[in-house]
């Protein structure tokens, strides 16, 4: 199995110093970019770097480089296995080592790819694209780990380029040492072999030589049927450090002389601390020093539950605004008024909705809301800091360390070079770990204190004073011919689209019209897992279900018919009726529903087996069927598919922030409910191949989740789930 290592100090000097004499393209170091000079600072004697990606130690050695945390999806693991693809190395003997933050290793491939699209570019200017892609990634501090864009970018786009082209490289290098033709030259495990000389060497032996050859920045890629690693499932690299309890979060840094701290934000998002009487709580046991920060106030002492008292002890007060004065119903309420009279936005059209309107038989509507979501992270926000001497060494799991360090640089007026990023692994993320906001707080009071200083949110902090999910209102409308089958399809809902093209549906309607209109608050909104496909997901899947009802035809049928343009689609579709047994017989108080969402290039599908017997919903099974392209790691890419699909039952089943006089009303995880293991349903999950180009894996299982629940409790009930969270299924909108 390949192994995890971290860097050395030294091994970020040398990162840093090598990589800006590196081919901006990603692929290789260019002979005379000052290679010589900055070699020996690599991180060890006899190592060799063949690509920004990759390095080679003459012991054979072969470290794979990656640009993305690690916080549960296995992203080390399929990284590694599609660079060791390409470059016939020995995945078993490989070792992994996160990128450093710092700007030459920000990941310019991911941002090609977002701009690109994956279109093809031709080889003359590719260079020229991947030097302005990499300047644009470096002014970006994109480092980013989101957006399922780990596998199906970075690795599409660099670690398969990079394995290919380190492996040309030791190819010619062998055949240069042995005087024979590179086609007489094959390579495996990375070894390379001379068949009719009965040589062989590893890789290694030639690593020195090759780091001074030009390298081929669009070399080969082999075809899908000749890989050997990609597609197999391989054991997650990152798994036994976890169980045998050796595995470092950001909440297990340790530094010499350390101190603790806790944190207290206003409960009205964007209010600020007004004054501070700390004369109950600062002479408590252990108690160093008590800071107003304007934004917060902090507490720092020699344990956490020392600082958690005395934070409780304070008597604060807030700057007060009208936002104190808005509830969830003034909220929806103010939603609803935008949806009224507010400008709206096209995001997508196709044909004209209004000259359908005109000749349909009837206009059929229906309304969803779906409400503010937490992240609900296991292991609450934390960073430990320690600044001194004009320098700050941070240690947290975050999901751009080059974003946050150079973050902490402009906010605290420090050189980029001052500030070292120490990475650890993320216990939970789902998009929350992509802020700053904490690490900014663990800065700012290891500074005024003089020490350093773990900062740990509360779980109640965690929870109030996160970046949510925003909470949305859409509206649908359809025009129904005299069969009362779809001739347009219009939505309209609160919001904008991240990403645009999540309100986008598959389906045959010749009419169509996506637009949005803005209606801001106060509170604080951030990235969720699946972004707006989780709101859009619900809603389009939801709708076009009642649209199948309208017609009297089965959802499955329906949405067959209407994806006949999609073969992927259907192939998908087919796969997971067939895996949860659509049409087949179900006891008193239970049925199916059915759900089909395309996400970050990934097509998924899921029926769900429900029981209503009870009141409550109980879900009892979930079938999966998904089309990635490719699962680089199957089992990886099941394991994520049950993630997401937990994480959105979690949701549609519990999850609810609300407004109480502007302030979030939940707390922990009493009011904040998540799926217990005794209410999980058991999921069945088949990966449907395809000739498609590699889609992500962490996000695409949640979004069609929650319709497929709400479809089924439809189907046993009776009643539209028109309102997330399903909690009483006697409530409802009849049919």
């Amino acid at each position: 199995m390949a192994k995890l290592g971290k860097w050395t100090r030294r091994g970020f000097i040398g990162a840093g110093l090598v990589a800006g004499g590196a081919l901006v393209v990603g692929v290789a170091i260019r002979p005379g970019d000052r290679t010589d000079k900055l070699e020996k600072y690599v991180a060890g004697e006899g190592e060799h770097l063949l690509a920004a990606w990759v390095k080679i130690s003459e012991e054979n050695v072969i470290t794979a480089i990656i640009p993305h945390g690690e916080m549960g999806q296995g992203v080390h693991t399929a990284l590694s296995a599609m660079l060791a693809e390409e470059m016939d190395a020995d995945w078993e003997a490989m070792e992994i080592l996160e990128a450093p933050a710092i700007k030459d290793y920000a990941n310019f491939p991911l941002v090609r790819e977002f701009i690109a699209g994956g279109k093809a570019v031709p080889g003359m200017v590719f260079d020229t694209l991947n030097g302005a892609m990499l300047a644009i990634s470096k002014s970006m501090n994109m480092q980013i780990t989101g957006g399922s864009t780990s596998v199906r970018f970075t690795g599409t786009g660099a670690m398969q380029t990079a394995g290919a082209a380190a492996r040309e490289l030791i190819v010619k290098a062998a055949a240069k040492d042995w005087g024979v033709p590179v086609s007489s030259l094959r390579t495996e495990k990375s070894v390379v072999y001379h068949d009719a000389s009965n040589r062989s060497a590893p890789y290694g032996t030639f690593a020195a030589a090759a780091s001074e050859m030009e390298p081929n920045i669009r070399p080969k890629l082999k075809s899908r049927k000749d890989y050997t690693l990609m597609g197999r499932s391989l054991p997650r690299v990152d798994i036994p450090a976890k169980v045998n309890g050796t595995a470092a979060f950001g909440i297990d840094a340790r530094v010499d002389g350390m101190k603790y701290a806790t944190v207290m934000a206003p409960p009205v998002h964007g209010a600020k601390i007004e004054q501070v009487d700390d004369s109950a709580a600062k002479d408590m046991p252990g108690v160093i020093s008590i800071h107003n920060m304007g934004d917060y106030v902090g507490v720092v002492a020699d344990g956490y539950w020392q600082a958690q008292q005395a934070l409780y002890a304070l008597d604060v007060t807030f700057t007060t605004s009208d936002a104190d004065a808005l509830n969830q119903d003034a909220l929806y309420a103010q939603y609803a008024q935008a949806l009224d009279s507010g400008k709206r936005k096209v995001l997508h059209k196709t044909g004209d909705v209004t000259k359908a309107e005109a000749k349909a038989a009837r206009i059929f509507e229906a309304e969803y809301t779906v409400p503010y979501l937490a992240h609900a992270c296991m292991e609450p926000m934390n960073a430990t800091a320690w600044v001194r001497d004009g320098v700050c060494d941070i240690w947290c799991g975050t999901q751009n360390p080059l974003g946050t360090k150079e973050a902490i640089a402009k906010a605290f007026d420090m050189k980029s070079e001052n500030v070292t990023l120490h990475t650890a692994l993320m216990g939970g993320a789902f998009g929350r770990r992509a802020m700053t906001d904490y690490v900014l707080q663990a800065v700012a009071l290891s500074k005024a204190s003089g020490h350093p200083v773990k900062l740990i949110w509360s779980r109640e902090e965690t929870t109030q004073q996160d970046h949510y999910r925003p909470a949305v209102i859409g509206r649908y409308r359809a025009a129904l011919d005299a069969d009362n089958m779809p001739l347009s399809w219009e939505s309209v809902f609160v919001h904008k689209m991240d990403p645009p093209e999540a309100s986008l549906i598959p389906y045959a309607i010749p009419n169509q019209k996506m637009q949005v209109v803005e209606s801001p608050s106060h509170t604080r909104l951030g990235p969720w897992r699946s972004v707006d496909h989780t709101q859009h997901g619900y809603f389009t899947e939801s709708f076009i279900e009642e649209l199948a009802h309208e017609a009297g035809k089965d959802g499955y049928e329906f949405r067959r018919a209407l994806l006949s343009d999609h073969p992927r689609f259907v192939k998908v579709l087919d796969a997971a009726a067939k895996l949860g047994n659509w049409g087949a017989p179900l006891p008193d108080g239970q049925a199916r529903g059915i759900s089909i969402v395309e996400s970050f290039m990934t097509i998924c599908a899921q029926v769900v087996t429900v029981d209503v017997s009870e009141g409550d919903p109980h879900v009892l099974h979930v079938a999966c069927a998904a089309d990635p392209g490719l699962a680089v790691n199957p089992d990886g890419f099941t394991a994520q598919m049950q993630s997401g699909i937990i994480y959105g039952l979690c949701a549609a089943l519990h999850g609810e922030i609300t407004l109480e006089d502007g302030a979030v009303a939940q707390s922990n995880f009493h009011d904040y409910e998540i799926l217990r293991i005794d209410r999980a349903p058991k999921i069945d999950t088949v990966i449907v191949s395809s000739d498609a180009r590699i889609g992500g894996g962490g996000e695409p299982g949640t979004p069609p989740i929650a319709p497929a629940l709400a479809n089924a409790v439809f189907n046993a009930t009776g009643r539209r789930m028109r309102s997330l969270p399903i909690r009483d299924v006697s409530v409802g909108v009849a049919s």
